[in-house]
């Protein structure tokens, strides 16, 4: 048997393998505990509300790791978080225990999780809102930012005339962090909208320009000389022989500049704009409302960890040859 048979046949034995049924099973007990504990057990906080939906809830997640268990269902995705859908329930439960049901942790500052489940469903209007604000300006200024970065890069990796003269700038201002540049564009900007957008811009476009710079320069000089033999101009040379070999460094700046676009995002908000994720927490934190808090923060992650999922299938587009060295 060839080395193609043998791994087509391996992987077909992949495919047809079962779900690891004792994990689906201990997923769905899990699950059905968790419910358990949160509807039968007493609260020791009569303010904490929802404690039958967030059971409820829990018993609708045990559902498909159960009838995955009981038919066999040979679905990859219920084996893959198999164990995820175990832990997770062993971690609210321990969760639940240390808040509502025993108050080992001090209230108001840790709320339990049908505290957060009571939020999303009573606040949602202010807490949606502050979200759309936040992407808002966060997508303003870190389209900004990225573009001056990308173009600004490009033109020092290509011409040494503007190396010199915007080189010792970058050096200069580039490792400022963005924050520093608060009171000033709060002073100079017409509004904090503007002022928040400039910071995020600055806080993107120093990677960007530094990691689309080396990409220019590290490009192998063969290829524009094989270029010029075959009668490309500098348009040409820039734009289909310079930019796509230089995008891989291109990508790494440009996580770089989301990942400090989210910090200054955040800050922005809390020293002046009017809505937004920030202004959330700070809000939530002025009238002691540590579930508000939590509930954004939670959203803040999963509105993060989705953008840059975002980001890396771009990347996977434009850069299929690189797909599957880096994961997220």
């Amino acid at each position: 048997m060839d080395g193609t048979g043998f791994a087509s046949r391996t992987e077909e034995q992949a495919h047809s393998r079962p779900p690891r049924g004792p994990v689906l099973a201990a997923a769905a007990l899990s699950w059905a505990a968790f419910a358990a504990l949160v509807r039968f057990w007493p609260d020791l906080d009569d303010s904490v509300a929802y404690g039958n939906l967030l059971a409820l809830a829990s018993l609708a997640i045990a559902l498909p790791p159960a009838a995955g268990f009981l038919f066999a269902w040979r679905l990859p995705a219920l084996r893959r978080l198999g164990p995820w859908l175990v832990a997770l329930p062993i971690g609210l439960g321990v969760w639940e225990l240390a808040t509502a049901k025993l108050m080992w942790l001090p209230r108001p500052f840790f709320a339990p999780p049908q505290a957060l489940l009571e939020v999303y469903i009573e606040d949602w209007p202010k807490l949606l809102d502050s979200l759309v604000h936040s992407l808002e300006l966060l997508g303003c200024g870190y389209a900004l930012g990225a573009a001056s970065g990308f173009v600004t890069g490009v033109a020092i990796g290509w011409s040494r005339a503007v190396g010199y003269w915007v080189h010792p700038v970058i050096r200069l201002i580039g490792p400022l962090p963005p924050v520093a540049w608060l009171p000033l564009m709060f002073f100079v900007m017409p509004s904090s909208w503007a002022a928040a957008v400039c910071l995020i811009a600055l806080a993107s476009s120093f990677p960007v320009a530094i990691l689309t710079w080396s990409g220019v320069s590290s490009v192998d000089r063969s290829y524009y000389d094989i270029a010029r033999t075959l009668g490309a101009n500098q348009r040409f040379l820039v734009l289909k022989v310079a930019i796509p070999a230089a995008l891989p460094h291109v990508f790494v700046g440009l996580f770089m500049g989301l990942s400090s676009s989210f910090i200054v995002l955040i800050v922005a908000e809390m020293m002046g704009v009017k809505s937004g994720l920030g202004w959330y927490l700070q809000w939530s934190q002025g009238w002691g409302a540590y579930a508000n808090m939590y509930a954004a923060l939670l959203v803040m992650a999963l509105v993060f960890s989705g953008l840059i999922t975002l980001l890396f299938r771009l990347r996977g587009r434009f850069l299929a040859w690189q797909k599957g060295l880096v994961e997220w």
